[in-house]
């Protein structure tokens, strides 16, 4: 695809690369004719700095094209790596979480670098070796057989068909080995990653030791799936070294028979074998084309593998567009997660109205953060239908659907950068009054004093540096500054104190006006000011009502309410 795209670049470096080809079988000629006019003594001084300039304008030429074909060929072998990752990349940001429960992020990183390198070397150098055991072979065949002797040529180049057999036994034997050595280092990368982030969970149960021997046996491994490459990379060069031994005899021998048979000349002798020591490097380029090429083909399959898979969720190809976002219903949704038969979500009804606040409750694993992933879309196959404005989920534009949402999840995202970026993330063009505000509706103002540098403080590698309750007041200013449509809260105030969550939802009931929130929690005084409150179990509608309507059924609700009612007079008794 790419070589569509670039087509002049590469078909300007491969001419180039020809034509400096070309001139490269000039000076032998010029060598061999020098030689023969010497031999005859008919060389004149005259001749001589003829062919003198001749020669050093030929070098002059052949820089300028070398240079030529070298820069733009080997660019666009750069251009190709920057354009292929920019579309893995693309890829990546297209795909639902089906996509990342089949594929490990060191995996996904290892085809990012050193495939992409692997591809990257196979249109830079791979090209070169190409030509230059193609066609610049050609042409040098071509010479000694038209201007010396087509006898002397065959005789050279019989080597050449075993050279092509071992070569293919050599490529096939590459291309399997390479594949698994990629995916060896793949897996490698992911336990890294694996490790890094979960450092503090490895000091802590004292696991330093054992996961140092995990990571030395998967070294190990890689170590030696590469060595296998490398057994199959080292016959190249010897093998090469026998044939083109076996082409120099026979030139040597049977092109001294010749010139005593008078059948060519001395100077022709000296040209062929000139022409035969250039045919080393295009001999050798013929091994290391189908080490690159094989090498290069695997990285390819994986790339390919990749950006070949199809996104399970979809934009249609006609979205309706939504101007203003009146109503959202559920209609008996159901709901399963790929590859189980547990429904996570049945028969789910709700109609909720602009500027509702609906609560959410229910044990660990009802539904409540299915739900949301359902309306966010990031699975497919739900069955029932979930509309905006009576339209259906599935016929609206996916960027407009989560343009529409705030989500702040269970586990809180944080880049690696400072508290501002952060939070900009939700905003790029976000002021510093604008910043100040939601930190404020966050309840974040007085960490922020504490921290270092203010906003402008790192919060280091998935914000280390920060508290859990911090992180999670973080994420809430992130997604308050949106100011979405749709506020999605999942279990966002967990972290955080009883007093700290009393003042968010202070402050979210006053600015949320005229806008649809949700709010998932364990503790109740985090929805108790709902509209709606619905509980979950097991993936259904199992009570639903106001705070007053669900303490009067004397269900779940109720009995969940007076539970953290009394464990808070403990805590308090006890303090």
């Amino acid at each position: 695809m790419v070589f569509k795209h670039y087509w002049k670049r590469y078909v300007f470096a491969i001419t180039a690369l020809m034509l400096a080809s070309a001139i490269g079988l000039i000076p032998p000629k010029l060598v061999g004719f020098a030689i023969d006019h010497i031999q005859f003594e008919t060389l004149t001084a005259k001749l001589l700095m003829i062919l003198i300039v001749g020669y050093l304008l030929l070098i002059i030429v052949h820089y300028t094209i070398s240079f030529l074909w070298d820069y733009t060929l080997f660019s666009g072998a750069a251009i190709l790596e920057r354009w292929t990752r920019s579309r893995l990349m693309g890829h990546f940001l297209r795909m639902t979480p089906t996509f990342y429960g089949k594929y490990k992020t060191g995996d996904l990183m290892a085809r990012s670098t050193n495939d992409l390198k692997s591809i990257s070397l196979t249109a830079g150098f791979g090209i070169l070796t190409l030509v230059d055991s193609s066609s610049f072979m050609l042409m040098l065949i071509a010479m000694m057989g038209f201007t010396i002797s087509w006898k002397l040529t065959i005789a050279a180049l019989i080597p050449l068909p075993i050279m092509a057999i071992i070569m293919n036994k050599y490529g096939a034997a590459i291309h399997a080995r390479f594949m698994k050595a990629q995916t060896a280092f793949g897996d490698m990368n992911n336990s890294v990653l694996e490790s890094i982030r979960g450092v503090r969970v490895i000091r802590a149960f004292v696991q330093e030791k054992q996961d140092e021997k995990r990571f030395d046996d998967m070294t190990k491994d890689v170590y030696e799936k590469n060595i296998e490459v490398v057994k199959i990379d080292a016959l190249f060069e010897p093998t090469m070294k026998i044939l083109v031994g076996l082409s120099y005899t026979v030139g040597l021998g049977y092109g001294a028979i010749l010139v005593f048979e008078n059948a060519i000349t001395l100077g022709d002798l000296v040209t062929f074998n000139v022409y035969l020591g250039m045919l080393i490097w295009p001999m050798f380029a013929v091994g290391e084309l189908i080490n690159i090429m094989q090498r290069g083909n695997a990285s390819l399959d994986r790339v390919n593998e990749i950006l070949n898979y199809a996104s399970d969720v979809k934009n249609p190809d006609n979205p309706t567009h939504v101007q203003e976002l009146q109503e959202i219903v559920f209609h008996d949704v159901t709901f399963q997660y790929p590859n189980t038969n547990i429904n996570r979500l049945a028969h789910f009804t709700l109609q909720v109205n602009r500027g509702e606040t609906i609560g959410i409750v229910g044990k660990t694993g009802a539904g409540k953060t299915t739900l949301f992933k359902v309306m966010l879309r990031q699975f497919p196959g739900v069955e029932g239908s979930i509309t905006y404005n009576g339209i259906p989920m599935e016929n609206l534009d996916l960027e407009q659907l989560r343009g529409w949402i705030g989500y702040v999840p269970q586990d809180q995202i944080m880049f690696s950068k400072t508290i501002r970026e952060n939070i900009q993330f939700g905003k790029n063009d976000a002021t510093d009054e604008e910043i100040y505000r939601v930190m404020e509706l966050a309840y974040f103002l007085d960490d922020i004093k504490q921290l270092p540098e203010g906003q402008d403080t790192q919060v280091g590698e998935s914000g280390v540096t920060l508290s859990g309750g911090q992180k999670q007041r973080v994420a809430l200013a992130r997604a308050f500054i949106k100011n979405p449509e749709i506020l999605i809260l999942d279990d966002a105030m967990s972290a955080v104190d009883g007093k700290t969550e009393a003042k968010i939802i202070q402050h979210l009931r006053r600015e949320r006006k005229n806008k649809t929130t949700f709010i998932a929690a364990h503790r109740i005084s985090a929805v108790m000011h709902a509209d709606k409150i619905i509980v979950l179990e097991n993936g259904r509608i199992s009570e639903i009502g106001n705070h007053h309507e669900l303490m009067a059924a004397g269900g779940w609700y109720r009995e969940q309410y007076e539970m953290q009612q009394l464990d808070e007079g403990e805590v308090k008794h006890n303090e």
